[in-house]
């Protein structure tokens, strides 16, 4: 039997020795592989530095290597998780052992399917059901196998197991290719297919810079129903693809910062900054399209963002 993630960020985060803070810095942010994330732990990295005194450091790590090190108070604060895809994390570390903190504005997310809004038309997609017809599974076949490919998000996401179950659910699992990737690459290949009029399907999200770039057809799905999505993770059961189902929409999705509480001890000033800061979804899309389209370094982008949104950031610190 395969570790769970917690067991194995777990075993991460003692081989590494974070059982206490072992950064030189006063504060340690994660930050897991996705674009928002960067750039929201940019903004608060300068706005500690500039305006509290204390230095900063950007670890990356999975969204479970950083819970389990801000239980064990060597990472300070995960900038933005989702949920309830990281819900199980969430109960674990905020519930049930108290160690981590949830700021409680949370910036409103969707989640879904995807397709390029010219190649939904020029095949009458419309619906997820449509991937179970295999004519149509078949259109997004690729490499000749006789098998549609379809992105399903990137290794470690808990939406990319997700969307196992969802696959699994409607019933286009048996007819599709279910591909895991980075999320750069993912784009990469929808901006060729645009470009060259091919069909793709694959995950998408907002906030995001994609729905900016691009005119994308998200597929109709039914209404999402709270006692019929029956979701596992790994970490929960070792036969959670098998014990879940859902064949529906997400449910509206927010993205929360979390944070360590021994933090409110050592620099309540951050602490207080942790549960204050208020983004909104067009806010947090605008940030990806600038270190993704316009290709900002991200510590150069945040320090342009607070200069101009100073009056955000002193309500954040003065609350």
């Amino acid at each position: 039997m395969k570790k769970s993630n917690l067991a194995l960020a777990a075993g991460f985060v003692a081989a590494v020795g974070l059982q206490a803070p072992a950064f030189a810095a006063d504060v340690v942010i994660g930050v897991p592989n996705w674009p928002s994330v960067a750039a929201t732990a940019n903004v608060l990295k300068v706005i500690i530095e500039d305006n509290l005194g204390l230095e900063v450091e950007l670890q990356n790590a999975t969204n479970p290597i950083v819970f389990e090190a801000m239980d064990k108070g060597a990472m300070h604060a995960h900038p933005e998780v989702w949920m309830p895809n990281q819900q199980n994390l969430h109960d674990t570390f905020v519930k049930e052992k108290g160690t981590v903190v949830q700021n409680q504005n949370g910036v409103a997310a969707f989640q879904g399917m995807c397709v390029p809004k010219a190649i939904a038309e020029e095949h009458n997609i419309k619906s997820i059901d449509d991937l179970t017809d295999p004519d149509k599974a078949a259109i997004f076949d690729t490499n000749g196998d006789g098998r549609g490919e379809i992105w399903i998000g990137a290794p470690g996401w808990a939406s990319t197991n997700v969307e196992k179950i969802r696959a699994k659910s409607y019933g286009y699992g048996e007819l599709m290719e279910m591909t895991e990737f980075d999320e750069t690459l993912a784009y990469v290949n929808l901006d060729n297919a645009i470009k060259a009029g091919k069909p793709w399907v694959g995950f998408c999200y907002t906030p995001h810079y994609v729905f900016a770039l691009h005119d994308l057809q998200v597929l109709e799905e039914p209404p999402h129903v709270k006692a019929d999505w029956k979701v596992l993770q790994p970490t929960d059961d070792p036969a959670w693809l098998e014990k879940s189902s859902a064949a529906m929409a997400w449910d509206t999705a927010y993205l929360y910062l979390h944070y360590a509480k021994a933090i409110e001890d050592a620099h309540p000033e951050v602490a207080k900054l942790f549960a204050n800061m208020k983004l909104d979804t067009d806010t947090v899309s605008a940030m990806t399209y600038a270190l993704v389209i316009d290709k900002k370094e991200p510590e150069a982008y945040a320090k342009e963002w607070v200069a101009e949104n100073q009056d955000k950031v002193l309500d954040w610190l003065s609350q």
